[in-house]
């Protein structure tokens, strides 16, 4: 008996997975031979095919499960293995159906199993298809379709809710995946941990104002207390989600290369492996590739802020006012291409690491974007904190070195000069930095992912059907593909060729920009106290955004499986700690009334900011432990649930070796019938054996209940009676 057919299912005609197979730049007889390669190996795994027309030169191949036994046996091995890594606490069903009956799958999980019969290897069962990649390279995308209802209904409830629930969570777990839950788990814990600086800011921007030593503790305390939070919500979403420990489940990448084979001690079986000491090695790399992105980004940073400020602070001449936006139009021009650059060359670092599994890979690309990131999002903050401000008064002499970008428009000398005595820098700098990225660069960055895609889209869509109805009045268009389709299939293939066009969702750039976020959060909204105020703004339009660019703007997503955000909680713990650090030396550099040093080092005095950095980290540490220490001990459902699995597994266990009466009371003796028979039976069972001192021991009481009445004896005889005890 095969599983309910979801609506997903219904509404898509049974489609589980389209394979967009583009043939642009093959040659017909190769393009028809790899074809049919890819067929005949979604064949052999027991995938069925039907395939249509595409958009560019492409076909489009519908996949399902060629017979439901074959797809309720991969469901079961993949839930025996889980069982066997330790994801799942009890042995699934040796009956599959019951299996089934007893766990139904979700679509999600459904999807995913698919996913691996198309994509895994041949030797883990799968017909190993890898879009873009070796003798696959024609296969453009793997996707599954979109649940028009469902996203419909999605987007109409998020937009209404001030909140999820933990429902909405497990809605987008069974129907996307646990990557792309998680992702809107931590989104929505980061809102609502929101609430709280939110209105604290507001209340210290009224009446304390920036630099505030009471806000800058209260904001460090919230950042470690978050952190320590969602380690422990990440644990309880694992464990309701029934994917706790399942990193551990790894897939080999098919670019590995190993170097030798050896025999594992332990199973006996032949294993690859690639030297751990010649990958450190290769890992070292990092290092320089660390200082070369820091030279790179650093350098134009540094420059278009040497600009910024010759052309805002120094220059004094026409156009002052248009001028002053020429390093931003530098940084939007060269950093997206040195970003690029930077990124193939962490790409081909990462692949050179030669990374034996996909998650380690992904995590190791991970770390090298991170560095990446930090340096473009929070190196120019720094920069006007701990370079402008303590030695504008040295540094501004030596800007004259900018003069060329403002001298054509110069009507005289003096106004490209810098004053070698009486500057004065500019306080509020800092503040109006710090704005810019935390609310300017966030509208940026929401019509650049949202606004900007759709309305290419829809240009691209208008031009081609330009292009089409100029080509139909000339009388040279082509026949349209619809003009093919049958009726009952053309408006569901017109969905199809659209799906196939889309990008692929990418659930680590969402993750990417939160993580840089929080960033700002803790390393300056000590500069601004009403910078959670513009986050929590921000995060309630960024879930439904996300949302609707998932349904809308991309490929519904593969749902893949985790049990964390991965490596970008690592990155979220660390700026915590850098938050410690640099809250306390702003602090300590704007005590005076917010306005901070003159520009000139000598009234610093540095042992007392170094004094300021080591008392900070180190009381970072001690109520990192203690906040760590004291969530543990709080109980949740996920642990609660956790432990109820496991006394499930030790009675279902007791149980089946034990029987069913193994935690209960033997029988009474007295239960028992005496007859003179039983009695005379007694006496010739003891004659025929030797009877010793310990045979004469545990002779005298038949069984736990004369057990019972002698002790109460002994208890009746030797303990005193009350008025004995009071006197």
């Amino acid at each position: 008996m095969a599983p309910p057919k979801s609506s997903t299912l219904q509404a898509n005609f049974d489609v589980d997975y389209v394979i967009s197979y583009r043939f642009t730049d093959v040659d017909k007889s190769d393009a028809q031979t790899a074809f049919e390669r890819l067929i005949e190996a979604l064949a052999r795994v027991g995938l069925a095919t039907e395939v249509r027309s595409g958009e560019n030169q492409s076909v489009l191949v519908f996949v399902k499960p060629a017979s439901d036994k074959r797809f309720n046996d991969a469901v079961y091995r993949s839930r025996v293995k889980d069982w066997l890594y330790g994801v799942r606490a009890a042995q699934p069903d040796k009956e599959t159906q019951n299996s089934l009956t007893s766990q139904p799958l979700t679509e999600a999980e459904r999807y995913r199993i698919i996913h691996h019969m198309i994509t895994y290897p041949q030797d883990e069962g799968g017909a190993g298809i890898t879009p873009k990649k070796g003798e696959w390279k024609n296969v453009e995308s793997i996707f599954p379709l979109h649940d028009k209802a469902f996203n419909k209904k999605w987007i109409q409830t998020w937009s209404t809710q001030t909140f999820l629930k933990v429902e909405d969570l497990d809605q987008i777990r069974d129907l996307l995946g646990e990557k792309v839950a998680f992702y809107f788990a931590f989104t929505q814990s980061y809102f609502q941990f929101l609430i709280f600086p939110a209105a604290f800011g507001f209340s210290a921007w009224v009446l304390l104002g920036s630099f505030s030593p009471i806000y800058a503790i209260v904001n460090c305390l919230w950042c470690v207390t978050f952190v320590e939070y969602w380690k422990r919500q990440e644990l309880d979403l694992g464990i309701r989600w029934g994917v706790k420990g399942v990193a551990a489940i790894q897939q080999k990448r098919r670019e590995f290369q190993h170097e030798k084979e050896v025999t594992d001690p332990v199973t006996g079986e032949t294993v690859q492996i690639f030297p751990a000491t010649k990958r450190l090695g290769r890992q070292a790399l990092q290092i320089p590739f660390a200082i070369l992105a820091s030279l790179v980004l650093g350098s134009l940073i540094a420059t278009c802020f040497g600009i910024e400020i010759f052309l805002s602070e120094v220059y004094n001449g026409p156009l002052k006012s248009v001028l002053v936006y020429l390093p931003t139009g530098l940084l939007t021009t060269f950093i997206p291409i040195l970003s690029t650059l930077l990124t193939e060359v962490a790409t081909r670092l990462n692949n050179y690491e030669n990374w034996e599994t996909t998650e380690n890979y992904e995590a190791a690309m991970t770390q090298k974007t991170f560095i990446l990131n930090f340096i473009t999002s929070y190196l120019p903050i720094f920069l006007t904190a701990f370079v402008y401000v303590p030695f504008g008064s040295l540094i501004v002499p030596y800007l004259d070195v900018f003069s060329l970008t403002a001298r054509p428009f110069a009507e005289h000398v003096g106004q490209l000069t810098a004053p070698k005595v009486g500057f004065e820098i500019n306080p509020a700098r800092l503040r109006k930095q710090v704005i810019y990225f935390t609310v300017t660069a966030q509208i940026v960055n929401f019509a650049l992912e949202t606004i900007v895609p759709y309305v290419k889209r829809q240009g691209f869509h208008k031009y081609q059907e330009m292009k089409t109805e100029r080509a139909a009045k000339r009388g040279g268009a082509a026949p349209g593909l619809a003009e093919n389709d049958l009726p009952e299939e053309a408006e569901f293939l017109a969905r199809v060729r659209g799906e196939a066009e889309l990008d692929v969702y990418n659930v680590t750039t969402d993750l990417r920009e939160m993580v840089v976020q929080f960033g700002y959060m803790a390393l300056f909204s000590v500069v601004w106290p009403l910078t959670p105020v513009s986050f929590i703004i921000n995060n309630w339009i960024e879930l439904r955004s996300d949302a609707v660019k998932i349904c809308i703007e991309m490929q519904r997503p593969t749902p893949y499986r985790a049990d964390s955000i991965g490596p970008w909680l690592d990155s979220l713990t660390f700026l915590t700690w850098l938050g410690s650090i640099t809250t306390a030396a702003l602090t300590y550099l704007f005590s005076n009334d917010g306005l901070g040093p003159d520009g000139t080092p000598n009234t610093i005095k540095g042992w007392a900011l170094l004094l300021t950095i080591f008392f900070s980290e180190h009381i970072y540490l001690v109520v990192r432990l203690a906040i760590r220490l004291a969530i543990s001990k709080i109980d949740s459902p996920g642990m609660e649930k956790e432990r109820a699995e496991r006394f499930m597994v030790r009675k279902r266990y007791l149980q089946e070796n034990m029987g069913e009466d193994a935690l209960e009371l033997p029988p009474s003796y007295a239960e028992e019938k005496i007859t003179k028979a039983s009695l005379e039976e007694a006496a010739r069972q003891g004659s025929l054996r030797t009877s010793g001192p310990s045979d004469h021991f545990w002779g005298r009481q038949r069984g736990w209940e004369e057990s019972v009445i002698v002790g109460k004896g002994l208890i009746e005889t030797m303990a005193p009676d009350e008025g004995k005890k009071q006197r």
